[in-house]
């Protein structure tokens, strides 16, 4: 097979709504290299078939993973990093031509990004939901060493599986239980989401110093953020996850550092599209 244009993806069920290809193409443009990012839509059980056809692709650098992926790519990759017992969950695969496909979590750092840049010091959160993205936030939270988090979750077995498996001793809190007052409230989940149900939570427990902060980018005003504004909470929204992560996977599959400096442009290319 010849070689063409090297490229990254980002594959997902469903992928339409990703922004991902418009992010790494403004840093590819904006530094000049000859390459390319696109979205690809792989259903569950056509995800063994993407592999297989990929690795037979020279061009192809690797791709990030989102919905609902992000735990059965870790069956298809080496893990060097110790990923999976560290988080249980992958969200980008890099690989080199003949190489292996090696599986790698860029999520938790970008996550922990802004609650960096803004030196949050709190003690407590409440991670809503228990899937792949969760998995990482709670290894971020606890690298954070928050003493008290609580899961809320649907599957109550499955939340404390997620606490166990981090070796956090929180605790589990169904999705119609009442918030405890903590410092950080955290969005993990779908919901909300185009094409979700939406989150309707009663904020009022929260103090008036408390983040809430929304992983959810489409849209990007959730009604979780809208209701946390109306509070005078502090939000912070999925646009800053996604970008974060993203300036990560970059680094891993173009052998560059994504320009930060222009985030402010990206922010308004990303809201206008």
């Amino acid at each position: 097979m010849s070689k063409g244009l090297p490229y990254a993806e980002v594959i997902g069920d469903p992928i339409a709504h990703s922004k991902s290809p418009l992010i790494h193409n403004f840093w590819l443009n904006a530094l000049d290299i000859e390459a390319e990012y696109r979205k690809t839509h792989v259903t569950p059980d056509g995800l063994a078939a993407y592999f297989l056809e990929r690795r037979g692709d020279p061009d192809w650098l690797g791709c990030n993973v989102t919905i609902p992926h992000k735990i059965a790519v870790m069956d298809f990759t080496d893990d060097p990093g110790g990923v999976r017992a560290r988080i249980g969950a992958m969200n980008t695969i890099a690989c080199e031509t003949g190489g292996p496909l090696v599986g790698t979590n860029t999520d938790a750092g970008g996550f922990l990004q802004p609650l960096l840049r803004d030196k949050w010091r709190g003690k407590s959160a409440v991670l809503i939901g228990a899937g792949g993205a969760a998995r990482a936030l709670l290894f971020a939270l606890a690298s954070l060493g928050v003493p008290d988090i609580v899961v809320m979750a649907r599957d109550a077995a499955k939340g404390q599986a997620l606490l166990d498996r981090a070796g956090v001793k929180g605790r589990v809190i169904g999705m119609g239980d009442a918030l405890p007052p903590v410092d950080l409230l955290v969005n993990s989940s779908p919901l909300g989401m185009v094409g979700q149900a939406p989150l309707a939570l009663d904020l009022s427990p929260l103090p008036e110093g408390a983040t809430v902060y929304d992983i959810v980018y489409a849209p990007l005003e959730t009604g979780l953020l809208k209701a946390a504004r109306g509070r005078g909470l502090k939000t912070l929204d999925g646009l800053e996850m996604l970008i974060g992560q993203a300036a990560l996977a970059f680094d891993i599959f173009f052998d560059a550092t994504a320009p930060r400096e222009r985030d402010e442009e990206l922010r308004a290319l990303l809201m206008a599209a």
